[in-house]
């Protein structure tokens, strides 16, 4: 193999290749990334046999040819090389690389032992073209809802799901859950995706990239983004029926500005550290205001009061961290809060004719 591409786009394609690649005793090929030459351009990939990435890099072809080498050595060594022209060059399976008066050889394996990517039909597969500003909201409005318990594993990933017409996603740990309406759909889909996928797919987005294409088969995905594709496998489970546990009543009995509860749910977080982060949320309908209030037995306790749009009276318990969290992916400027007793869930909104964003906290035991 010898070719040349610059500098600025091999960093790029290897920044994302060195995060994927795994140092797997069993199977050291992992831990390398894959250089393969195609028609004009050379393929840049990676995989852990859950996840692979792959980048197509525009580049001078002199010789076809592939090798695998070191993921983390070649991403650290041609991130530090000077802008320009890199020149890659193979003996066996040892690959140099040259740039200006910077030489380096990598010994590395022979690419026919690096396992083979993963292919999706895109003939059968289920097809979503996204605008990237949409996919972005709506993985960060749903990711921070999934839980970190592998023993549950169906509720570490982000649930892609068709309902009434609609695509919508899903995050939930148990404590609280989060949903994102996002395009119309023909489509029928159920599929979980790993955290860990989606925020390599956030990771490749940049400014420059106006949509993400998104292929589901049976037991895969593929994000494609720019000239990376992201392929993954699916989360195997029955994903659960949370529908059912959807409050029937959203009336709202507050709705407040976004801004001035966030202020107010930090300053009562600073004084709730003791007790679990446990604020209790109140709404006054003679006054029209809400309230927040948390106590520390070492510190002292804490009450504020804001304007807001009040419907009716009530209080209830809430972990101040699910509260900061969810206010934190919700860029309207208002938002409404709806409950219908203590030990009721507490249902978030943007302040919208028809939302798409709904999340639900559980109250705490008080």
């Amino acid at each position: 193999m010898e070719v040349s591409l610059t500098q600025e786009k091999l960093t790029r394609a290897l920044a994302a290749a060195s995060r994927i690649a795994t140092n797997k005793a069993n199977l050291p090929v992992l831990n390398n990334v894959l250089f393969r030459v195609e028609d004009s351009k050379v393929i840049i990939a990676a995989t852990n046999l859950e996840l692979a990435a792959t980048t197509s890099v525009g580049a001078k072809i002199v010789k076809p040819g592939a090798v695998t080498v070191p993921a983390k050595i070649i991403s650290e060594f041609v991130g530090n090389l000077p802008s320009g022209t890199v020149e890659l060059s193979t003996k066996g399976s040892a690959l140099t690389i040259k740039s200006g008066g910077y030489t380096s050889t990598l010994n590395g394996i022979d690419a026919e032992e690096f396992p083979e990517l993963p292919v999706i039909n895109e003939e059968t597969s289920i097809h979503y073209t996204l605008s990237m500003a949409d996919f972005k909201q709506a993985i960060n409005q749903t990711i921070f809802a999934c839980s970190n318990d592998v023993t549950r594993p169906v509720l570490t990933g982000v649930y892609w799901h068709s309902h009434d017409g609609w695509l919508y996603l899903v995050g939930t740990d148990g404590y609280r859950l989060a949903e994102r309406r996002l395009v119309e759909t023909t489509s029928e889909l159920e599929a979980i995706v790993p955290t860990s996928t989606l925020h390599e797919v956030l990771r490749a987005s940049t400014d420059t990239i106006d949509e993400v294409d998104v292929l589901f088969d049976e037991s895969q995905v593929r994000f494609r983004v720019g000239d990376m594709e992201i392929t993954s496998r699916l989360i195997d489970g029955k994903y659960p029926n949370y529908r059912q546990l959807l409050p029937s009543d959203t009336t709202p009995v507050a709705t407040v500005e976004t801004s001035e509860l966030v202020r107010t749910t930090k300053i009562a977080a600073l004084f709730a550290r003791e007790s679990s982060g446990s604020i209790t949320l109140s709404t006054e309908n003679e006054t029209q205001k809400l309230s927040l209030d948390s106590v520390a037995s070492d510190v002292g306790e804490n009450s504020s009061k804001i304007d807001a749009v009040i419907a009716s009276d009530g209080s209830v318990s809430l972990n101040s961290r699910y509260l900061l969290e969810v206010l934190s992916v919700i860029d309207a400027k208002s938002l409404t809060i709806s409950y219908t007793g203590k030990l009721a869930p507490i249902v978030v909104r943007p302040t919208a004719e028809n939302p798409e964003y709904t999340h639900i906290i559980m109250p705490l035991k008080s």
